[in-house]
């Protein structure tokens, strides 16, 4: 059985640090931890949350837009779109980067938690993914198109723990000198594993998204189970 519900993980004045949390209902589990696309919390998201609640985890969707003017859904598509871009250009990774540490440490404390938590991102998430693994101290992290990690080029000292960032190279978000960047930084770290995908352009992974691939995402879903089975059920707690 899924247990979900919104919980609220911190408040500043007056508003709340809200996450979408789904988990099994009886004992302890590793944790994912889900950073969305730059639209917000929407049902694909939850969905995800709740396919990995059934396969064993909990699973934690923290509302890294809480503190934004407006920090609801937005839909990919019309208006919803440039307001989604307008509220990325604005977003504060620095705050957001102390927010997923307040995220980290609840889902940890958390009687229903064994400890392990595993960062998961998407877009705009994707770079939040790689924050956690540099600033929050989180046993794992995969990035899927993650737009502005090169911007990072400075942390990757600091991530110790084992990283997979996936890119298309048909990417019209992401161009290729930025994941030329990306490798640079990482070429040092033999923790941080870069894939590429030559028929792949962004939200590749997405099945309800035009840009679905469906062999990429598939391969990329190996890569993505084979490091959760390492770090989540084959390590002891």
């Amino acid at each position: 059985m899924v247990t979900t519900q919104t919980v609220a993980l911190a408040s500043d004045n007056g508003r709340t640090f809200d996450a979408y949390l789904a988990r099994p209902e009886q004992g302890r589990a590793p944790g994912i931890m889900i950073f969305t696309e730059m639209f917000g919390i929407g049902q694909h998201n939850r969905e995800m949350a709740e396919y990995f609640t059934r396969r064993g985890f909990n699973a934690l969707i923290p509302n890294l837009f809480w503190r934004a003017a407006y920090p609801g859904e937005l839909a990919f598509e019309g208006p919803d779109r440039d307001a989604a871009w307008a509220r990325l250009a604005a977003f504060d990774v620095d705050a957001a980067g102390c927010d997923i540490g307040i995220a980290v440490q609840w889902l940890r404390a958390q009687p229903f938690a064994n400890g392990k938590v595993f960062a998961l991102g998407f877009c705009a998430g994707g770079r939040m993914a790689f924050v956690a693994a540099a600033r929050a101290n989180v046993d794992a992290a995969v990035s899927f198109y993650g737009m502005g990690i090169a911007k990072h080029d400075g942390e990757f000292g600091h991530v110790n723990c084992p990283v997979q960032l996936h890119y298309g190279l048909k990417d019209p978000h992401i161009p290729r000198p930025e994941i030329d960047a990306v490798t640079r930084a990482a070429q040092h770290r033999p923790n941080i594993e870069i894939f590429l995908y030559a028929e792949a352009g962004h939200s590749f992974f997405n099945p309800i998204r035009p840009g679905y691939h469906a062999a990429s995402a598939s391969l990329a879903g190996e890569r993505l189970d084979a490091l959760i089975d390492r770090i989540l059920v084959a390590t002891p707690v």
